[in-house]
């Protein structure tokens, strides 16, 4: 499959001051394939190395302080011939500081030696940021790489120029029908391949209880056991928060008595490693964003929306059929492009309890409010009180409609949230 972050692997071996690369993100997003092929194809030669429990490995790095004796042994290790600016060294699952320092020397050696770490736990970036390298983060697929695995790359031509020019795209039912499919898979590349495959719905639901099923071991990097046991029963409870009328984490949710002291560490590990998305409100609508959140008040969304379409045990006629259900999902969606854009997330409600669904700080500074609007409920007036309330002069509006723009305001169809990554 064709994924976007390759551009960013090329212009990161193109790159004059390149440091080795620490690439993370969850897992089974298709990090390792996808730093493998670029190996096979931009290099004569790749050397792996899977970095967990391997006791050889690290008593090797123990031993050697000579780079020349380091890369030697490597190259014994791997099987590969090492060789300067041709060879791509890859290390794997990689948690110990001692890998990440000897790749801090390699990168060193007058730049010669290319090298690109992977790891799932953005935990280590905190251990690890101290060190010389530069970080990329790995998402799932988006619509577009979807689109471009089946083959319907003209599709995302179209979706594009109508997004630029704010004009309606032609083949906007073909493109929303695609978009469901896409809800209803996700973005991890195995489901993706298995919806190619296979129309069988069962097919699908077991890779996505497969994903669900590495997640308990990843949680036991916790300190303390029981922040373990409540990261389960958070991850587990997210999809019921979100079918609530008001979306708003609830702690009494989850138990007779839970409080909030009692989950914070559990939930802080969660939305920092990107097992769960943590959107929160903001009290005032100013620059900077940061500095207007309210801790206590916050929504957790699912990591993809094919997991959240198990973990809610929903089927295809029942989806597409319960237009609840499809927003839930839909929401959901919003709030990972916009985080694949590089922005934080944020939500606004009002003492009135008007809401906006998101509200994003740009690049340039500037606000922006996102509303996701369903256009079976009777058309809500939060879009334009927010504007008046906050002199705010534009603002997007997301739906099943066609693209438009009105008084400020640009209409865009869900299927083209991908957009707004580079548009914003």
């Amino acid at each position: 499959m064709e994924r976007k972050i390759m551009n960013d692997l090329l212009r990161w071996k193109r790159d004059d001051n390149r440091r080795p690369l620490l690439l993370y993100g969850n897992k089974q997003v298709g990090k390792t394939y996808t730093v493998l092929e670029f190996g096979a194809k931009e290099y004569k030669s790749c050397a792996y190395f899977n970095c967990e429990n391997n006791l050889e490995l690290l008593e090797m790095l123990k031993k050697e302080s000579s780079i020349d004796k380091i890369i030697l042994k490597l190259s014994m290790l791997s099987g590969e011939q090492i060789l300067k600016q041709d060879s791509l060294l890859v290390f794997d699952n990689v948690e110990d500081i001692e890998v990440v320092r000897m790749v801090k020397r390699i990168g060193k050696e007058q730049n010669a030696y290319h090298v690109i770490m992977i790891t799932s736990s953005k935990d280590n970036l905190n251990q690890f940021k101290s060190e010389e390298l530069q970080f990329k983060y790995m998402f799932a697929l988006d619509f577009e790489e979807y689109l471009k695995a089946i083959k319907q790359e003209q599709l995302i031509d179209f979706i594009k120029d109508s997004y630029k020019n704010n004009k309606p795209m032609p083949f906007h039912n073909i493109a929303l029908d695609y978009y469901e499919n896409y809800m209803m898979t996700g973005g991890f590349p195995e489901a993706v391949a298995t919806s190619l495959t296979s129309d069988q719905p069962q097919a699908l639901a077991m890779v996505h209880q497969k994903i669900l099923d590495l997640y308990p071991k990843e949680f036991m990097r916790q300190e303390q056991l029981i922040d373990m046991t409540r990261a389960l029963e958070v991850f587990r409870i997210v999809p019921y928060q979100l079918v609530k009328p008001n979306k708003k984490f609830q702690y009494g949710l989850m138990r007779m008595g839970s409080r909030a002291k009692e989950y914070f560490q559990a939930i802080d590990f969660l939305s920092n490693n990107s097992y769960l998305n943590r959107c929160y409100k903001i009290t005032e609508v100013k620059a900077p964003l940061s500095k207007n959140k309210d801790p206590e008040s916050f929504k957790l969304y699912a990591p993809d929306t094919g997991l959240l379409f198990h973990m809610l045990h929903l089927s295809k006629i029942r989806y597409l059929g319960d237009n609840r259900f499809k927003y839930i999902i839909y929401e959901n969606a919003l709030a990972s492009s916009i985080l694949a854009g590089g922005y934080s997330l944020y939500y606004y409600q009002s003492e009135g309890k008007a809401e906006i669904s998101f509200v994003v700080q740009t690049r340039a500074g500037k606000i922006i409010p996102i509303e996701l609007v369903n256009k079976n409920v009777a058309k809500a007036k939060s879009l334009t009180l927010f504007m008046n309330k906050f002199d705010i002069h534009e603002a997007i509006r997301v739906t099943e409609d066609n693209f438009s723009m009105k008084k400020g305001v640009k209409y865009i169809p869900i299927y083209a949230t991908f957009c707004l990554k580079d548009n914003l």
